[in-house]
């Protein structure tokens, strides 16, 4: 008998795809929505929610604790979860002040300076080029009605460092299972942000419609992107994961006009275009030169 469901198989890479797309969405959508959290508990109230329910969402999801780890691991998790606790924290300062996805376009600059120091191409001086434009677009250089808080432009330059740390520290723990390296990760970031967050809003923050809320942000901006990309990262190339996140910038800006009515001047937009095409080129043109053996 014939197969017929054989002629409308879906292609092989539609589900990753869509599952990167939705994971960007989740947490653009979840960010958006804990950015409405700050007048209530400020930024550091509002990190402390998402980081320490994610934590305790993965946590109980993946049970950590049934593998076994070494010393050595150990420390390269706490490390890696202290720049994580780090970025969060700061990314979320800098949201106080700058939009959205202006914030997440700096951001990028930090794997994206990564990226370029380890390659040391020459096709990376175009990449580089586009990146400096893109910030001379988005810089406070000029007193208008576009410039940038420079306190807000500054946190997210903090919070892009913190990321080109978190991929270093990252890598080192990388052959860890991922949702082990994830949870303790977490675990361990909650270990920075949750006494900032409880030393600026106090016991307010145990508020149970508080608690309610950061339960719903930890899972919509991190359990779901994160158990998204999972699932991608092991059914796609490296690259075109890569450039598939590259859209963040983009989906971040249009999440702020929507949900937080932020808009942004045509420069800013060109800006953060900058910033994306310098990600999408450097992580193409790498994964031309050197593509990844297909699994077995």
């Amino acid at each position: 008998m014939h197969n017929s469901t054989s002629s409308i198989a879906l292609p092989p890479l539609l589900l990753p795809v869509l599952a990167v797309v939705t994971a960007v969405c989740s947490l653009a959508i979840g960010t958006s929505y804990a950015k409405q959290l700050f007048p209530l508990i400020g930024a550091q109230g509002t990190s402390a929610l998402r980081v320490g329910m994610s934590a305790l969402v993965l946590l109980v999801f993946w049970r950590p604790w049934r593998w076994p780890i070494s010393r050595i691991d150990r420390y390269a998790v706490l490390r890696y979860g202290l720049a994580l606790g780090c970025m969060n924290l700061m990314f979320y300062m800098a949201l106080q002040t700058i939009p959205f996805g202006i914030a997440v376009a700096i951001e990028f600059i930090g794997p994206l300076g990564v990226a370029l120091y380890y390659s040391q191409r020459k096709l990376d001086y175009v990449w580089i080029a586009l990146v400096v434009l893109g910030l001379a677009l988005l810089l406070p250089f000029k007193q208008d009605a576009s410039a940038l808080d420079p306190t807000g432009v500054a946190w997210a330059f903090g919070a892009a460092a913190a990321w080109a740390t978190y991929i270093i520290f990252g890598k080192r723990a990388g052959h860890l299972h991922a949702g082990q390296s994830v949870s303790l990760g977490l675990l361990a970031a909650s270990l920075i942000v949750v006494p900032v967050g409880v030393a600026h809003t106090g016991l307010d923050l145990l508020h149970p419609q508080l608690l309610l809320f950061g339960l719903a942000v930890a899972i919509v901006s991190s359990a779901i992107p994160i158990s998204l990309e999972m699932y991608a990262l092991k059914r796609l190339p490296r690259e075109t994961f890569g450039v598939m996140l590259s859209i963040e910038p983009v989906v971040a800006a249009l999440a702020g006009m929507l949900f937080l009515h932020e808009l942004l001047a045509p420069s800013q937009w060109l800006a953060i275009g900058c910033i994306m095409a310098a990600s999408i080129g450097s992580i193409a043109s790498a994964g031309r030169k050197s593509r990844p053996p297909k699994p077995h």
